[in-house]
């Protein structure tokens, strides 16, 4: 790359790769050096070319460099973030409430950065429950319309690859500024709800306020504590109670439960020919994880309400539930096969900016997203109107504009989407690469796609894939498999299931 003759060419190839050449010299130079070293005149074989010669990386994600998405921010805003960090000024500060006396609980995966939203639960005499859903300020440091936050504007969401973390705002403002911290007096907006007997909402308030988390727990560490159920640890306890009372209540008003099986990856150092990779499944109707989910449904049913009563412009989600008769699939067994069949009719999300509209997968007359205010966009976009409002002033976006800006965040955050998805797929297609070629897999059927050819969903590491499968077998039936390809660049994974007759051979071959 020292040489500018080099230079050019290795500029050629790489574009020729990702199909983003700048000019048809571009592409004559990558052909006319791949067929001098005899290879095809593919995109493919420019990649592979790259890769022996160590330009890229064996593992290099194409798709980031196809989209174009930027890992770091430009120095101007690292600088302008940091001096947000010593601007100590609160507008809030008066009107803050000190909750720091409340035991704090900040439940997430093991490897967050940036914590956002924390709970807390008290009982009042009566027996009710009192919950507090603690969410980051990050209002507190940025203002609309401020060069930092247009960047995050233009991010729309912090990305989340198994290769790595890119945060929405430059690392050492989320990290350290907005972010909530065990042991440390924050900055948050504390939603409270007391909740009646049958899990609705009898009284809200919305109030900033500073806060002190007491525990930072893994999801697995939560539900671990649950599962102890220790006096010491009632709030907890209360929290969990609470999240019950919620998801029958929601059941009650028409939700409709989707949980499933999740894969979480982690690959720590991604530049190596073979790096480590770390995989996790976790299962969304684990203990914590719905105490965690119901809170968060929670707090924006409540911003929805607080919003549609103070005549707040909002992103109000809604969805219709396109006349979901949950019994049809009760048949189905609970988890990755009923979610996968209902999900499959499900429609897409609306948006409303003016009011709250109903939103029928989740049994919730309204709901907006506000307690990611750190990594999505659009919760950030809430926080400047709520914390508008809560100051006696008018909120600073009409419903008009938070729909203009709404359609650029949202054409981002698909991209962002699709990006993190295909990723995932990537590294789990190269994590059953690497296992044994006899390795079994338990994989469930989800639906037939054509004669005996079902979409399958492999339970020990979370991927839908394709085999053939026997006669006789029913959509919620479990079988096992083994992968017969597996290429991660090409996005191809080949199941063959296996029978009685094949694991009698497996077995002999083995004794052998």
């Amino acid at each position: 790359m020292a040489e500018e003759k080099i230079q050019c060419k290795i500029e050629s190839l790489e574009a020729f790769a990702i199909d983003a050449y700048k000019s048809d010299d571009q592409k004559r130079i990558a052909r006319m050096i791949l067929k001098a070293m005899g290879m095809a005149k593919t995109a493919s074989a420019a990649l592979n070319l790259l890769i022996d010669v160590g330009y890229f990386p064996v593992h290099v994600n194409l798709d980031m460099l196809k989209l174009n998405i930027h890992t770091d921010h430009p120095d101007e805003i690292v600088s302008a973030a940091e001096d947000l960090l010593t601007e100590l000024v609160d507008p809030d500060k008066i009107n803050r409430k000190d909750l720091t006396h409340l035991k704090v609980y900040a439940i997430d995966v093991d490897e967050a950065d940036e914590l956002d939203d924390a709970l807390s639960a008290t009982r009042l005499q009566d027996g009710r429950i009192k919950v507090l859903i603690h969410v980051a300020d990050p209002a507190r440091y940025v203002q609309p319309g401020s060069k930092v936050d247009r960047v995050a504007m233009r991010r729309g969401t912090s990305v989340f690859l198994p290769t790595g973390t890119y945060p929405m705002f430059p690392e050492k403002l989320a990290m350290e500024g907005m972010s909530l911290k065990q042991g440390e007096v924050c900055n948050a907006l504390t939603v409270s709800v007391v909740l009646d007997s049958d899990g609705c909402i009898a009284e809200y308030s919305v109030d900033n306020s500073i806060i002190k988390p007491t525990y930072m727990l893994t999801y697995e560490s939560a539900s671990e504590l649950l599962h102890m159920n220790l006096d010491e640890e009632v709030e907890l306890k209360t929290l969990s109670e609470a999240a019950s009372l919620r998801l029958q209540w929601r059941r009650k008003q028409g939700a409709v439960d989707t949980a499933t099986l999740e894969t979480r990856i982690k690959v720590p150092n991604p530049e190596d020919p073979e790096p480590s990779i770390h995989l996790y499944i976790e299962n969304q109707a684990d203990p914590a994880m719905r105490l965690v989910s119901e809170m968060m449904i929670l707090c924006g049913e409540v911003i929805a309400t607080y919003g549609s009563r103070n005549n707040i412009p909002l992103p109000y989600r809604g969805q219709p539930q396109s006349n979901i008769d949950v019994s049809a699939f009760a048949h189905l067994p609970e988890g990755p096969v009923r979610s996968a069949s209902i999900v499959r009719i499900m429609r897409g999300a609306e948006i409303d900016f003016r009011k709250p509209v109903r939103h029928g997968i989740l049994g919730l007359p309204g709901y907006v997203q506000f307690t990611s205010p750190i990594r999505r966009y659009m919760d950030l976009l809430a926080h400047y109107q709520v914390k508008a409002v809560l100051r006696g002033d008018s909120p600073p976006f009409s419903a008009g504009q938070l729909e203009g800006m709404a359609s650029l965040v949202n054409m981002q955050t698909r991209v962002v989407r699709s990006l993190c998805s295909s990723s995932l797929r990537y590294w789990i297609i190269e994590f059953l690469k690497r296992q044994p070629k006899e390795k079994k897999y338990r994989a469930l059927i989800l639906r037939f796609i054509k004669d005996r050819v079902a979409a399958l969903f492999l339970v020990e590491v979370g991927l839908q894939g394709s085999a053939w499968v026997s006669v006789g077998t029913q959509i919620g039936d479990e079988v096992q498999v083994r992968v017969e390809e597996a290429h991660p660049r090409d996005d191809i994974i080949s199941l063959k299931e296996i029978l009685a007759d094949d694991i009698v051979t497996l077995q002999n071959d083995h004794c052998s």
